[in-house]
């Protein structure tokens, strides 16, 4: 036969699959469902590796369940809006819109000559009406329920772009676009209310027992519930009260400070007569909003010249300093400072030369205890603490707010570091907020006969600022209360709004409504998801906050979204440079006659660097297509499950791809050019079959139970693995072997039953090429004869004297005499004894045989 033409196989088996609807899915009371979602992609053009990866994954998973017996629901779509493709319009000088719906055809194209097994039918795109009309309804219940509200919040502001900016997109201070010195400002804008949720977010994810445990770990440590308390400290000469949160109040006795946000009250209060504190205030608003900038800039502070009397000690005032490391958003924004315990607080003493009292001590070692450059965090008694002295860290903490609570100068109290979501966007490719401003009226919610707001298609995107802000005529409206003119809501939403519902839209695409009750009851949750772990935090706990919010509202019966989580390692390449340091595409490098790295053009002296995560700024890509092209989709989906685990890093190499595709074409050797004929489906079992065809019976349906049980656990690699061993025992068949033809026969069935999930294209062609006149798509999982699985021959070690000497295979809990006779035939051991006497030979049946002479 002429070598595997993936090319025509490929193209044929996809024509038929999409002819017969073989992936379309509906609901089926009769059979269990099984749900299968990838993180569906931004659409932004082109398929990348760890899209194959990712989509290969749960392909075999969608499939695997299907031939179990299950009702699977596998569906693609597109994370359409975002400042990205807004950009990008920009640049060529198309409407987003066009730009986006090229990019998804394109993207729709790649993803199909994969082989995939998903139900276009019900295919979305985030950016389309049909879609976006829905979450603004949502968001109209969200705000009946109280889950969403406008308020005054401090943001990241581009000056040049005059846009907000997320956290990530502030590099050094400044826009990660334009360059501009990012500031602080507070605007208002739309919150949905996610820490109504807080606790249950949080005690919930102890029953996401199919979700990796750093991901929960991090979800945990995102939400960030601590116990602590409230302190009042009075300020001297003041009516009002500075309130602070702490998580230590054990150490009160050691508070020499205390310190505010510089967009605390009190800071821009003072700020009104003090150009220090100004100028101070605008160098911290320069910093940013995120806890990293925070974290890693050098602590500074200005003294406000309030101070802050201690609850505990008559006399006893702590300067107050506005500094740029206590967070607004956190806490009360205020803190005490207590240097001898934490390090940021030592940090800032040490520099403004403010006293350190140590108060906790390690128990043996109390005495004369003192604090130099580094404070003291771990466990002990305090001291220097008056009525806690001797008392243990718990003790203290208990003491501390019990008598706070009787002075009415605090209390117990639990925060979150988990804050409401801000879903404002100053751009033009979102979703618009369905919301108008009415002077008379106030907030006034678009009625729902008039949803969708649908955006304006005659945008200027060249102008800086909001586009929609910007828009001649689009903001113009009647206010739908008073009929008097108002102005429509210009900010849209953030795209993580569309991404934390969609999955539930797949259960039930619908014109009428978001999803049909009955649908999504069925179907829901999704019982395998899997994406990348970058997504750990933000969309998967937007995702579980959407899904409380929505059964809140009536939309949905389930607590969770997603059952099981599968978070698949990336895609790394080595990575290449030239001789001034610039990055290579893998294309752009050969190797001279010697066998060095050299430039393609010009032969010049190449450097191989570590293998990374691919990625374009580093060169260190391979393109999908190119790939599929040239050795198949069959083959990049081989290569993605067989070379290491799903959840770890895989390494892209010319030579794996290779090794992939000659096993493709041994194994289409192995259904065309057999070793021996195969039997035909249902011939009769043999009476008689010969040892090396009996051990591969066995070793089918022991391959058959292996890699059921591999898939289960998501092992593939492992399970490709076994595969490969048993097609290596059928090669080795021969004709004249007693029973060869029936095992063949049952030995290419099995395989192209279980390589079905990881190569479809080729399982269908060996399937067709069997003689089976039905879709392997539809074909059941090969059953596992039990009886097989269980091991009657036993491998066991003969020693002489209790040096090893050989192995014998024995049938299992063979007699004393079987053993003795097999043993002493071995030729190691015949060597040994030679012409001395044996004295005795012990037998401790199944384990091992000694003896000794």
């Amino acid at each position: 036969m002429p070598r595997y033409n993936f090319k025509e196989t490929e193209a044929r088996w996809r024509a038929v699959w999409d002819r017969q609807a073989s992936f379309a899915a509906s609901e089926d009371s009769s059979r269990p469902k099984y749900y299968v979602l990838e993180m569906f992609p931004y659409p932004s053009g082109r398929i990348h590796m760890g899209h194959v990866r990712n989509y290969t994954l749960g392909d075999l998973v969608a499939r695997y369940k299907r031939a179990r017996g299950f009702n699977v629901l596998h569906p693609m779509g597109w994370d359409a809006f975002g400042l990205p493709a807004e950009n990008a319009a920009k640049e060529r000088g198309v409407h987003p819109a066009e730009w986006t719906r090229e990019n998804i055809s394109a993207m729709r194209g790649q993803l199909k000559s994969m082989g995939l097994s998903y139900d276009w039918s019900r295919e979305i795109a985030t950016c389309e009406p049909q879609y976006y009309r829905f979450e603004q309804k949502m968001f109209l219940d969200f705000l009946e329920a109280g889950l969403a509200y406008r308020k005054e919040s401090w943001v990241n502001w581009d000056p040049v772009e005059n846009t907000v900016l997320a956290n990530e997109q502030v590099i050094d201070g400044r826009g990660w676009r334009s360059g501009a010195e990012v500031e602080k400002r507070q605007l208002s804008q739309w919150f949905l209310k996610i820490t109504a949720y807080a606790e249950d977010l949080l005690k919930s994810l102890e029953g996401l027992e199919r979700w990796p445990s750093r991901v929960r770990l991090m979800q945990e440590n995102w939400i960030g519930r601590s116990t602590g308390a409230q302190i009042f400290f009075n300020l001297e000469g003041r009516d009002d009260r500075l309130e602070v949160y702490t998580t230590r109040h054990d150490t009160i006795f050691g508070a020499t400070f205390c310190a505010i946000a510089a967009n605390h009250p009190l800071a821009q209060e003072v700020a009104k007569n003090n150009p220090e504190i100004t100028e101070f205030i605008a160098s911290c608003n320069r910093l940013g909003t995120s806890e990293a900038a925070i974290e890693t800039a050098e602590k500074k502070g200005v003294d406000t010249g309030l101070r802050a009397m201690h609850p505990f000690i008559a006399d006893c005032p702590l300067p107050v300093y506005v500094t740029n490391f206590v967070l607004m958003e956190y806490g009360t924004g205020a803190i005490f400072g207590c240097p001898g315990h934490d390090q940021r607080d030592l940090d800032f003493s040490l520099k403004y030369g403010l006293p350190v009292i140590p108060v906790v001590a390690p128990a043996d070692a109390a005495e004369g205890f003192t604090i130099g450059e580094e404070a003291y965090l771990g466990d002990g008694v305090m001291i220097n603490s008056r009525f806690l002295d001797g008392m243990t860290i718990a003790q203290a903490k208990e003491d501390i707010a019990g008598r706070l609570e009787k002075m009415g100068a605090g209390k117990k109290t639990v925060n979150y570091r988990l804050r409401d979501w801000g879903v404002s966007r100053q751009r033009y490719w979102g979703c618009p907020i369905p919301v108008v401003h009415c002077q008379d009226c106030g907030l006034v919610p678009v009625p729902e006969k008039d949803l969708p707001v649908v955006l304006p298609e005659d945008v200027d995107l060249d102008l800086p600022g909001n586009p929609l802000d910007n828009h001649p005529t689009w903001k113009d409206v009647d206010c739908p209360a008073c009929g008097k003119p108002a102005r429509r809501e210009t900010d849209t939403f953030d795209t993580f709004f569309e991404s934390s519902w969609y999955f539930a839209r797949f259960a039930s695409v619908s014109d009428s409504q978001a999803f049909g009750r009955e649908a999504v009851d069925y179907w829901l949750p999704v019982d395998q998801y899997i994406g990348g772990i970058e997504h750990a935090v933000l969309h998967l706990l937007y995702s579980r906050f959407f899904t409380r919010a929505l059964k809140q509202c009536g939309y949905l019966g389930i607590g969770e979204p997603f059952d099981g989580l599968m978070t698949q390692g990336m895609v790394c390449h080595q990575t290449y440079s030239d001789e001034d340091g610039n990055w290579l595409y893998p294309s752009e490098i050969t190797h001279d006659g010697k066998g060095d790295l050299v430039t393609a053009s010009g032969g010049k002296p190449v450097t191989a660097g570590r293998s990374e995560k691919m990625s374009k700024s580093k060169k260190n890509v391979v393109d999908p297509e190119a790939i599929i092209d040239a050795y198949g989709a069959d083959t990049a989906r081989l290569f993605m499950l067989s070379d290491s685990p799903p959840d770890r890093d895989l390494d892209w190499t010319d030579a794996g791809i290779d090794g992939a595709w000659r096993y493709i074409n041994r194994l289409w050797r192995l259904f065309t050019e057999p070793a021996v004929n195969p039997a035909p489906g249902g011939a009769p079992r043999p009476d008689v079959l010969s040892p090396q065809v009996e051990k591969t019976h066995r070793a089918i349906h022991k391959t058959i139970a292996a890699v059921g049980n591999d898939l289960d656990r998501f092992h593939f690699n492992k399970a490709v693995a076994r595969i490969r061993e048993l097609t290596n025992l059928l090669e080795d068949l021969k004709e004249g072997m007693d029973g060869a033809a029936w095992v063949m026969g049952e030995g290419l069935d099995t395989v192209a039953r279980l390589i079905g999930p990881m190569m479809p294209h080729l399982a269908e062609e060996v399937w067709r090429h069997l003689g089976r006149d039905t879709l392997l798509v539809d074909a059941a999982w090969p059953q596992a004869d039990a009886a097989l699985l269980v091991e009657d021959r036993i491998t066991v070690a003969v020693q002489v004297n209790g040096k090893l000497r050989g192995t014998v295979e024995l049938p299992k809990s063979a007699d004393k005499e079987t053993a003795e006779t097999a043993a002493l035939a071995l030729p190691g051991v015949v060597k040994v004894i030679g012409e001395s006497t044996i004295r005795k030979v012990i037998v401790v049946p199944d384990r091992i045989i000694n003896v000794v002479i």
